[in-house]
Protein backbone atom coordinates (compact mmCIF):
# COMPACT_ATOMS: atom_id res chain seq x y z
CA UNK A 1 0.00 0.00 0.00
CA UNK A 2 1.18 3.54 -0.89
CA UNK A 3 1.46 5.93 1.88
CA UNK A 4 0.31 9.28 0.53
CA UNK A 5 2.21 12.11 2.58
CA UNK A 6 -0.58 14.57 1.57
CA UNK A 7 -3.18 12.55 3.50
CA UNK A 8 -0.63 12.19 6.74
CA UNK A 9 0.25 15.69 6.05
CA UNK A 10 -3.31 17.24 6.25
CA UNK A 11 -4.12 13.98 9.57
CA UNK A 12 -1.27 15.91 11.88
CA UNK A 13 -2.01 19.46 10.12
CA UNK A 14 -1.55 22.40 13.11
CA UNK A 15 -0.51 19.87 15.51
CA UNK A 16 3.29 19.71 15.20
CA UNK A 17 3.99 23.95 14.76
CA UNK A 18 3.32 25.88 17.14
CA UNK A 19 4.37 30.07 16.35
CA UNK A 20 7.24 31.37 18.81
CA UNK A 21 6.40 34.75 20.11
CA UNK A 22 4.34 37.55 19.24
CA UNK A 23 4.77 41.09 19.03
CA UNK A 24 2.97 43.75 20.68
CA UNK A 25 3.33 47.21 19.95
CA UNK A 26 4.00 49.04 23.20
CA UNK A 27 4.53 52.87 21.91
CA UNK A 28 5.25 54.95 18.85
CA UNK A 29 6.67 57.88 18.21
CA UNK A 30 6.87 60.03 15.07
CA UNK A 31 9.30 63.08 15.43
CA UNK A 32 7.53 66.51 14.84
CA UNK A 33 8.71 69.25 12.56
CA UNK A 34 11.88 70.29 13.50
CA UNK A 35 13.35 67.16 14.74
CA UNK A 36 14.31 66.27 18.08
CA UNK A 37 17.89 65.71 19.72
CA UNK A 38 16.18 62.29 21.50
CA UNK A 39 13.31 60.28 21.98
CA UNK A 40 12.16 58.51 25.29
CA UNK A 41 10.78 55.59 26.55
CA UNK A 42 9.53 54.98 29.57
CA UNK A 43 7.71 52.89 31.93
CA UNK A 44 8.64 49.73 30.09
CA UNK A 45 6.14 46.77 31.58
CA UNK A 46 7.66 43.55 32.30
CA UNK A 47 6.34 40.09 31.06
CA UNK A 48 7.83 40.04 27.80
CA UNK A 49 10.64 37.76 26.43
CA UNK A 50 12.50 40.82 24.25
CA UNK A 51 12.12 43.95 23.08
CA UNK A 52 12.28 45.26 19.52
CA UNK A 53 12.88 49.03 18.60
CA UNK A 54 11.88 49.53 14.98
CA UNK A 55 13.61 52.92 13.75
CA UNK A 56 13.89 54.86 10.73
CA UNK A 57 16.10 58.42 9.85
CA UNK A 58 18.41 58.61 12.87
CA UNK A 59 22.20 59.84 12.25
CA UNK A 60 24.75 58.03 14.88
CA UNK A 61 22.64 57.00 17.65
CA UNK A 62 23.07 56.35 21.26
CA UNK A 63 21.66 54.80 23.24
CA UNK A 64 21.49 54.68 27.38
CA UNK A 65 19.27 52.28 29.70
CA UNK A 66 17.50 53.57 33.19
CA UNK A 67 19.35 56.67 32.97
CA UNK A 68 23.02 54.69 32.88
CA UNK A 69 25.10 57.67 31.29
CA UNK A 70 28.22 55.87 32.50
CA UNK A 71 30.01 55.44 29.02
CA UNK A 72 32.14 51.96 30.34
CA UNK A 73 29.15 50.42 30.73
CA UNK A 74 28.35 49.98 27.09
CA UNK A 75 29.82 48.57 24.58
CA UNK A 76 29.32 47.60 21.03
CA UNK A 77 30.88 45.72 17.91
CA UNK A 78 29.76 46.64 14.11
CA UNK A 79 30.24 44.99 10.72
CA UNK A 80 29.60 47.69 7.74
CA UNK A 81 29.26 46.82 4.65
CA UNK A 82 28.31 48.99 1.40
CA UNK A 83 28.52 45.92 -1.72
CA UNK A 84 32.47 46.65 -2.57
CA UNK A 85 33.92 46.78 0.84
CA UNK A 86 33.65 45.77 4.46
CA UNK A 87 34.58 47.79 7.91
CA UNK A 88 34.24 46.26 11.30
CA UNK A 89 34.96 48.38 14.50
CA UNK A 90 34.19 48.84 18.08
CA UNK A 91 33.65 50.97 20.73
CA UNK A 92 34.40 50.04 24.49
CA UNK A 93 33.07 53.24 26.00
CA UNK A 94 29.52 53.75 23.66
CA UNK A 95 26.10 52.75 23.52
CA UNK A 96 25.61 51.13 19.62
CA UNK A 97 25.58 52.75 16.78
CA UNK A 98 26.51 53.26 13.10
CA UNK A 99 23.33 54.35 12.10
CA UNK A 100 23.99 57.44 9.97
CA UNK A 101 20.28 58.76 8.24
CA UNK A 102 21.86 61.90 6.30
CA UNK A 103 20.60 61.03 3.40
CA UNK A 104 16.95 60.44 5.36
CA UNK A 105 16.43 56.53 4.33
CA UNK A 106 17.94 54.80 7.31
CA UNK A 107 15.57 51.64 8.63
CA UNK A 108 16.94 49.86 11.53
CA UNK A 109 15.57 47.25 13.43
CA UNK A 110 17.28 46.79 17.29
CA UNK A 111 16.64 43.46 19.06
CA UNK A 112 17.16 43.84 23.60
CA UNK A 113 17.69 40.52 24.17
CA UNK A 114 15.96 39.24 27.84
CA UNK A 115 15.73 43.00 29.07
CA UNK A 116 14.14 41.87 32.18
CA UNK A 117 16.38 39.26 32.94
CA UNK A 118 18.13 40.09 36.51
CA UNK A 119 20.53 37.45 35.81
CA UNK A 120 22.54 38.29 33.00
CA UNK A 121 24.00 41.57 31.51
CA UNK A 122 21.95 43.00 28.54
CA UNK A 123 22.74 41.62 25.05
CA UNK A 124 21.06 43.82 22.36
CA UNK A 125 21.63 43.33 18.27
CA UNK A 126 20.94 45.22 15.37
CA UNK A 127 20.66 44.97 11.71
CA UNK A 128 19.83 48.41 9.60
CA UNK A 129 21.00 50.29 6.54
CA UNK A 130 20.05 52.70 4.07
CA UNK A 131 19.78 53.40 0.11
CA UNK A 132 21.48 56.74 -1.26
CA UNK A 133 20.14 55.27 -4.83
CA UNK A 134 22.15 53.08 -5.76
CA UNK A 135 25.47 53.55 -3.00
CA UNK A 136 24.06 52.03 0.33
CA UNK A 137 25.23 50.93 3.72
CA UNK A 138 24.07 48.15 5.82
CA UNK A 139 25.41 47.00 8.88
CA UNK A 140 25.11 44.22 11.12
CA UNK A 141 25.82 45.25 15.33
CA UNK A 142 26.24 43.26 18.70
CA UNK A 143 25.99 45.32 21.12
CA UNK A 144 26.25 45.05 25.77
CA UNK A 145 25.15 46.79 28.22
CA UNK A 146 26.78 45.40 31.52
CA UNK A 147 24.49 45.59 34.20
CA UNK A 148 21.38 43.29 35.50
CA UNK A 149 18.92 45.47 36.09
CA UNK A 150 15.93 44.92 34.00
CA UNK A 151 15.20 47.65 32.06
CA UNK A 152 12.44 49.92 32.33
CA UNK A 153 13.62 53.09 29.97
CA UNK A 154 15.41 53.33 26.72
CA UNK A 155 16.83 57.19 25.88
CA UNK A 156 17.64 57.60 22.04
CA UNK A 157 20.03 60.33 21.62
CA UNK A 158 21.09 60.92 17.95
CA UNK A 159 20.13 63.74 14.90
CA UNK A 160 16.59 62.71 14.47
CA UNK A 161 14.63 64.88 11.61
CA UNK A 162 11.45 65.03 11.53
CA UNK A 163 9.53 62.52 10.36
CA UNK A 164 11.40 60.07 11.72
CA UNK A 165 9.46 56.60 13.39
CA UNK A 166 10.38 54.75 16.75
CA UNK A 167 7.95 52.14 17.75
CA UNK A 168 9.07 49.61 20.61
CA UNK A 169 7.90 45.98 20.43
CA UNK A 170 7.54 43.81 23.11
CA UNK A 171 8.28 40.18 22.08
CA UNK A 172 6.14 36.98 24.06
Amino acid sequence: MAVSLGIIASSISGHLWQPQGAYDALSTVTVPSGGVASVTFAGIPTGYKHLQIRMSNTVGATIRFNGDTTGSNYRYHVLLGNGSSAVSGTDPNNAYSPADGTNGTTAEILDILDYSNTSKNKTLRSLGGFDANGSGVVWLTSNLWMSTAAINSIVITATIPANARFTLYGVR
